[in-house]
């Protein structure tokens, strides 16, 4: 391999490489995409239900209180009145009008004494109803929150969580119900995942017997000196096609095996794991007139080393037959982003090739899918590709494994630029 100047660490491989690593994504990349922000919080459906419960209190209680002082203040007055009327039969000097203005007197004395202590009273009250109110929307939202964090455990983990259930137990409400309509709706979606990962296990793992002994017999038949060219012709067209048929089972296992999180995780260094791949790819790289282009500064990340391996390949590969051909070139970068993307390490794969319409981006990561061209119109078959539509639906299916992320972009200029970032070990 040949060192490339004036950039450290960097070199070209393959016919026709310039050198240079694309400078459109060179050095600037940035930590993982974040998830979309979430909206502006507001208060809480308890906070909410303790204002509410304590402002009905106090108020229903204020109304009361303030009928109550009306009514007594009505009753004291009529009293006054009464017991303020003169004896006429006595025939006494009337006093009516030092006995009312007494009485008023007296009212208002009453009056001003308890009014003080019904306020405190309405108070002390509003204050006990808001913490009791609070202590209740605490124990009546209870189930909402184990509802919740299930449901946000299995959106997190969809591939893996789905076993989870809520199980809420006690009276037949409309929480229960809700739960349990949702551990249906998981039950439901567990059984149709697990079907759907047992059927391609089964079928392919049924499927390879048949093909090892096509692929025997029709290289037994090549063997034999007494075949005509035609047979020979025929034999060799039936042996390529049974060897993508091998491929895409075994792509389909891969893809099986991905969606279940690795047991044996290890130490990686990712930088070791691309020059080994692309190592691997030279030959064909040669080729294709392509050159394989890495800068690579070490980057250890946790994980299964065969699956993180088969992400760098399948990239690798995938940019290789994804190209413009000859004087093409592919990039292979590695970074360690302990410093803007704490706990990460980050392996990066572009490549020149066919402009990739950026709606069409994120279909690439789906199973038997291919690029399109700009018009909407499928993309043309290169008669030496090898590949069967499964590499980055694989690398996107071991990166979840993992706990990562996958983003893909189009390139300025036609090619697409593939970042994967891969968690350390905690």
């Amino acid at each position: 391999m040949q060192e490339v100047q004036g950039i450290p660490g960097l070199t070209a491989k393959g016919p026709g490489g310039s050198g240079q690593v694309d400078s459109t994504y060179g050095g600037e990349i940035g930590p993982p995409p974040a998830p979309r922000p979430r909206p502006r919080p507001g208060l809480t459906i308890r906070l909410r239900m303790t204002v509410a419960y304590g402002a009905a209190v106090f108020l229903t209680g204020a109304v009361l209180i303030y009928t109550a002082y009306l009514l007594f203040r009505w009753r004291l007055n009529h009293m006054g009145a009464d017991v303020a009327k003169p004896p006429e039969c006595l025939g006494a000097k009337p006093t009516k009008g030092l006995d009312t203005y007494c009485r008023a007197i007296t009212n208002r004395q009453i009056l001003s004494q308890i009014e003080k202590p019904l306020i405190i009273v309405l108070l002390v009250s509003a204050v006990v109803a808001v913490l009791v109110g609070y202590l209740l929307a605490g124990r009546f939202l209870r189930p909402l929150h184990r509802i919740t964090n299930t449901a946000r455990r299995v959106a997190s983990r969809p591939d893996r969580a789905l076993h989870a259930r809520i199980d809420l137990e006690g009276p037949h409400d409309e929480l229960v119900e809700l739960a349990q309509t949702f551990d249906g709706m998981l039950d439901r979606l567990d059984h149709a995942f697990e079907g759907q990962r047992r059927f391609v296990g089964n079928a392919s793992h049924e499927l390879r017997t048949p093909l090892a002994i096509n692929r025997t017999l029709l290289e037994v038949t090549l063997m034999d000196p007494e075949a005509s060219e035609q047979t020979r012709q025929l034999c060799q067209t039936l042996l390529a096609t049974n060897e993508r048929s091998e491929r895409m089972i075994e792509g389909l296992l891969l893809l099986a095996k991905a969606d279940n999180e690795p047991t044996n995780r290890e130490d990686i260094d990712l930088a070791e794991v691309a020059y080994r791949s692309a190592t691997q790819c030279e030959l064909e790289a040669a080729e294709r007139q392509v050159a394989i282009r890495t800068s690579l500064q070490p980057a250890f990340v946790s994980g299964d080393g065969i699956l993180i391996e088969r992400i760098a390949m399948n990239l690798i590969q995938n940019a290789l037959r994804h190209n413009v051909g000859p004087g093409g070139w592919v990039d292979v970068l590695t970074y360690d982003r302990s410093q803007d993307a704490p706990g990460h390490g980050l392996l990066v794969v572009a490549n020149t090739g066919p402009e990739v319409p950026p709606y069409a981006v994120e279909s690439l990561f789906e199973p038997f899918k291919r690029g399109t061209q700009p018009g909407g119109a499928a993309a043309k078959r290169d008669p030496r590709d090898k590949g069967v539509g499964l590499g980055l639906s694989i690398v996107r299916s071991v990166v979840r494994a993992h706990g990562g992320r996958v983003a893909a972009e189009p390139r300025p200029g036609g090619g697409l630029i593939v970042r994967v970032w891969l968690p350390v070990r905690a």
